[in-house]
């Protein structure tokens, strides 16, 4: 049997109100659309105490104490890459038997929730400053003066790359945390190489790279795609 709709406390002072005015318990039943019971309930328990607050129910008693649950917590904050199997099996070894999900749930009840960690390129200290740099620099710049900027980067795509997933605790907004996140590298094996482009105006030309990238190679391709998409996109240096 399902658990009953709680009786807001307007509508048990309407209750009692109409009771005092002379209503049967069957005419306020009929016309709040309340069962007969729950409205005798909340009179008798008017007149006996001479409140209409509902009784306080205890519930199930939690299989968690606040010292297990801050536990939980301390040790997912520790290390974030922690599994609910991996806290499920702690908390045995202490004599206490949980689910997964009674697990999960703490950590609900703290912001934190299972998230796959997003992978984001390896960078250096060096190559923080450098972007840093960058957005300083052009921070100020309007949309005119990007509109004429050609992006170009090259990129290698996997051919039998691996599919694992990294599941983190997180809160909203932490996704792009270093501790959140797991870097990946540039460039490795069973891949091929691409070089292309693209601007305000959309996409540019896609080059296959064969064998290894040198820079001449690299200033060939500028030269050949570069140039040309820059005077298909119409930007001011494409001549």
């Amino acid at each position: 049997m399902g658990k009953s709709k709680e009786i807001s406390q307007d509508l048990r002072k309407i209750i009692v109100d109409l009771h005092k005015s002379g209503s049967t318990l069957g005419a306020i039943s009929k016309h709040l659309n309340v069962p007969r019971s729950s409205v005798q309930t909340i009179v008798c328990k008017y007149k006996h105490h001479g409140t209409t607050q509902p009784s306080y129910r205890s519930g199930r008693r939690s299989v968690l104490s606040p010292r297990d649950e801050c536990t939980l917590v301390q040790k997912v904050q520790i290390n974030l890459r922690t599994t609910a199997k991996d806290l499920v099996k702690m908390l045995e070894e202490t004599g206490t038997e949980v689910s997964i999900s009674t697990v999960k749930r703490a950590q609900y009840r703290h912001n934190l929730k299972g998230h796959s960690a997003r992978k984001k390129p390896l960078l250096q200290n060096s190559h923080k400053k450098a972007r840093l740099r960058f957005a300083t620099a052009h921070g100020d710049k309007d949309r005119t003066f990007w509109r004429n900027v050609l992006w170009s980067d090259e990129t290698k795509i996997e051919l039998f790359g691996h599919n694992d997933h990294c599941y983190v605790w997180r809160k909203k907004g932490d996704a792009c945390k270093p501790n959140n996140t797991i870097p990946t590298m540039k460039h490795g094996g069973g891949c091929i190489m691409l070089w292309g482009c693209f601007a305000a105006g959309g996409s540019g030309a896609l080059h296959k790279i064969d064998g290894f990238m040198r820079k001449e190679k690299y200033v060939d391709i500028l030269k050949q795609h570069l140039k040309t998409t820059s005077q298909d996109m119409g930007l001011p240096n494409g001549q």
